[in-house]
């Protein structure tokens, strides 16, 4: 069976990973779902992107990913306590000449002081199976994946 990759529009953040590229042209990212108590996903707005996404960021050069995912969490809402960071799925997007590899993890019983801040304009917890009209179709398709009918993919 062959993979066609998916293609998807230019945005902010392919703008910042293709200038990364000059010095790495694998940017390396991990995002997290993030549930409260209630089974509730964590879903974030960025001040510099309108959609709704999935938390997380870029992997610093030599630094683990998971340890990656919970520094982007505590910094972009503030994570007060979650359980350790779970190990879900690696997947791959191209974008323009470069490879965007993304390590998604499961961060449970989260308990956040989400404050507005450079990075994050909001965040809000939803339900998986029900997430809100703006939703980034890579957000939407992780969680149609782990808590709907879909078949994971190999592409973000």
């Amino acid at each position: 069976m062959s993979h066609t990759p998916q293609r998807f529009p230019l945005d902010v953040t392919a703008l910042v990973m293709a200038a990364r590229t000059v010095v790495n042209p694998t940017a390396f990212g991990a995002t997290a779902i993030v549930e409260d108590g209630q089974g509730r996903v964590l879903l974030v707005r960025h001040t510099y992107m309108s959609d709704w996404r999935l938390p997380g960021g870029g992997v610093g050069r030599g630094e683990p990913p998971d340890v990656a995912v919970m520094r982007e969490l505590e910094e972009e809402v503030n994570l007060l306590e979650s359980t350790a960071p779970e190990f879900l799925a690696l997947y791959t997007r191209r974008v323009l000449w470069f490879s965007n590899v993304v390590a998604l993890y499961r961060v449970r019983n989260a308990r956040i002081d989400f404050k507005r801040n450079i990075e994050v304009r909001a965040a809000k917890f939803f339900d998986p199976k029900m997430p809100p009209p703006g939703t980034a179709p890579g957000s939407r398709r992780r969680l149609a994946e782990f808590y709907g009918d879909a078949a994971r993919g190999p592409y973000w």
